[in-house]
């Protein structure tokens, strides 16, 4: 899915510069000759929410939400408001009292609740953190002042290397480092992991902020300006120095970013899939001691990489060459501080509040200090919050009816490849054998991440979240040259969110998405799958959107189709993008299709699987009727209310910019490829909506 909620390693990304029913069974469907049993006691429906003054087949969205939609207020601690920001509202609370609870047990000493209440408390003592000041930082910046050439550069830019980004599973393309590291299967070869490296070091989200030449993105450029000057004031730096300084580190930024590639060939796996020996960086990317790079990052012995924006790597290599040690050094000192921000006075924290949540995103105030020390923990003992969550909060029948539900979508997309008139009979089998070893994650992994070498002290926050991020990345480094373990979770059960992983040919569903509203036992199973389980389907599609479907069933990056069939597919993939690129939220900005297009064909293909899917379910009988909505209508409606959200303005805008996912309410509008949708609601041509038969983008 890699959509609600952001990944909470982007957190740690940024602390080191150096987010009981009965199961169904899968059928066959017999002829319908009577009526099921009644419908649960709750129906699931909001019919509040619903604006009746609009046609369904004109504004789906609009339709299912427009009054919730008029009447709803965004919290004036978030940039967004809807059903996933429910949930992890809940979410954060339920995992709060855990962690609170955790905090007050005075377990033993190294226990995992001790470590985690003594993170969590840590975060929480805001007089401790001010009485420290800016000296937790000092001896790191006195290290960068010490550097002393070249070489020394190189050493301080692969020391700030950590295992904070991932270039497609959750498609975490950030990093404030130069550079960062995902450690994951070869493409290749994916029974061996391979150390992959993207590019970083910008201070906003992505090169657009620095290149765009908008009005708009001017003036947030000017207010990036201002709130480096203001953090280096804060640091020490006299008035008229950091206005200096802040004007050498962002225009070194802004060249950072002109070598940067896009977010959409960032998406594409084949342009990605670069393999470097150690001996290629010297000459594709000369200006950067490499030697020294790799051996500060514990990478002295590693021969080969896989380089995911080659003119990136060649690019920051050449400025490290080009621009002057002391710019380097002025951009590391403040990069050092930006980073540390979180866990550094209170002065620190409303400056890095007021350019990235006001500015960026358009948030009015900060987060209580508890939700983000919720995050502070998650992120650096995710899978041990996580046990405590699932253990108060996930009970075995809603991880049963969940796997349940996986397989009905699992059978309907096999009956779906069996139907496919154009896939020739050879594609289709090697499709069919993918699917039957896909290897589904409910709730938790099978196994539980060990955290016994993480070293927690009570009392420092900072150094907790240093530490938490070194354990990360050795944790990950650890693992090249082992065997790939396949049933490793790269998200956490508290996590209100779920993922497909391409070459490991597996998903996780974390035990938070799989809550109500969207996955409710006290309600008509058929609103479970228009919610939840369009999720579900979501993610077994990803593993046959425009990217997945390049992998075979063993993860090799391989090309199993037929000629004529992938070129069938690919013209399918061009009208979803064409489709998608007509739909503009503002008058200067649209939605990128191409940027979007593996999420708009897994959202499509999804919302098919899960609709055949309930059919299954239901043994061939009509769900009963509720508040006059037939079962269709309630799947449909179901999935449009699961996707209700407002945004700021700020956030929206940046979302389009940077996010591979389109924004919500054209998620939901992407009923309008499905037949049933029509037959449903009596959409009619001539409605806004409205596509006829033959230009319904039905790839799957």
């Amino acid at each position: 899915m890699k959509a609600r909620s952001l990944s909470l390693r982007l957190l740690l990304a940024g602390i080191l510069a150096a987010s009981c029913a009965p199961a169904p069974r899968v059928v066959e469907a017999p002829p319908a000759t009577a009526a099921p049993a009644a419908p649960a006691a709750s129906s699931g429906v909001d019919l509040a929410g619903i604006d009746r003054s609009v046609a369904p087949g004109d504004d789906f969205f609009a339709w299912s939400n427009g009054t919730w939609m008029k009447t709803a207020e965004i919290p004036a601690d978030r940039s967004s408001w809807g059903v996933g920001g429910i949930l992890t509202e809940l979410t954060a609370k339920r995992t709060a009292g855990l962690i609170a609870e955790a905090a007050k047990a005075n377990a033993r000493a190294g226990s995992e609740a001790r470590k985690i209440g003594d993170t969590y408390s840590a975060f929480l003592d805001e007089a401790a953190i001010e009485a420290k000041g800016l000296s937790p930082l000092t001896p790191v910046l006195e290290q960068i002042a010490a550097i002393p050439d070249a070489r020394g550069l190189a050493s301080a830019l692969g020391a700030t290397l950590r295992a904070d980004v991932d270039a497609f599973n959750n498609t975490d393309l950030y990093t404030p480092n130069v550079l960062g590291l995902w450690v994951a299967q070869d493409l290749d070869e994916p029974t061996r992991y391979a150390p992959f490296l993207l590019q970083g070091g910008l201070g906003m989200p992505d090169r657009d902020y620095y290149l765009d030449p908008s009005p708009r993105m001017a003036e947030i450029r000017a207010r990036y300006r201002e709130h480096v000057a203001a953090v280096l004031k804060l640091a020490g730096d006299a008035a008229d120095d950091a206005e200096t300084k802040a004007g050498r580190i962002v225009e070194l930024e802004r060249l950072i970013a002109t070598v940067h590639t896009s977010r959409a060939d960032s998406s594409d796996v084949v342009k990605g899939n670069n393999h470097w020996t150690r001996a290629d960086f010297a000459s594709r990317a000369p200006g950067l001691d490499w030697d020294a790079y790799f051996e500060a990052a514990g990478l002295g012995k590693q021969r080969d990489f896989i380089v995911w924006q080659p003119g990136a790597a060649t690019g920051i290599a050449a400025l490290v060459r080009d621009q002057p040690l002391s710019t380097w050094k002025e951009y590391l000192s403040f990069r050092a501080v930006e980073s540390a921000s979180t866990f550094l006075p209170k002065a620190f924290v409303d400056e890095q509040f007021a350019f990235y949540g006001k500015v960026l995103s358009g948030t009015p105030i900060q987060r209580d200090r508890w939700k983000r020390a919720v995050d502070v923990t998650d992120a650096a003992l995710g899978e041990a919050v996580g046990k405590l969550y699932v253990a108060k909060y996930f009970p075995p029948s809603e991880k049963a009816r969940a796997e349940a539900m996986v397989r009905n979508q699992i059978a309907a997309f096999g009956k779906r490849i069996d139907r496919l008139e154009w896939m020739s009979p050879e594609t289709k089998a090697k499709a069919k054998a993918k699917l039957a070893i896909l290897k589904i994650g409910v709730g938790y992994p099978d196994r539980w991440r060990d955290y016994s070498e993480l070293e927690v002290v009570a009392g420092d926050a900072l150094g907790n979240a240093w530490r938490a991020s070194l354990f990360e990345y050795r944790r990950n480094l650890a693992k090249l040259g082992r065997p790939v373990d396949r049933g490793e979770w790269v998200m956490n059960p508290q996590l209100v969110n779920a993922v497909n992983l391409p070459a490991m040919n597996a998903m996780n569903f974390p035990a938070a998405l799989l809550q109500p509203p969207d996955f409710d036992p006290n309600r008509p199973e058929v609103m479970d799958y228009g919610a939840a389980g369009a999720v579900i389907g979501h993610e077994i599609s990803h593993s046959f959107d425009d990217q997945g479907a390049l992998f075979d069933a063993d993860g090799r990056l391989r090309n199993w189709w037929t000629k004529e069939d992938f070129a069938h597919f690919a013209a399918s993939a061009e009208k979803l993008v064409a489709q998608y690129d007509a739909y503009r939220p503002f008058p200067d900005l649209a939605v990128n299709g191409r940027l979007t297009v593996s999420e708009n064909i897994a959202d499509v293909a999804g919302l098919a699987v899960a609709y055949d899917a309930y059919r299954i379910s239901l043994g061939g009988w009509e769900a009963p009727a509720v508040h006059g909505l037939t079962g269709d209508q309630q799947f449909f409606l179901s999935f449009a209310q699961s996707w209700r959200t407002k945004m700021r303005e700020a956030a929206l805008r940046q979302r389009i910019v940077t996010d591979s996912h389109s924004p919500a309410e054209y998620r939901a509008d992407c009923v309008r490829n499905l037949d049933a949708w029509y037959a449903a609601f009596d959409v009619k041509p001539g409605q806004r909506l409205y596509l006829a038969p033959g230009e319904r983008v039905q790839i799957w």
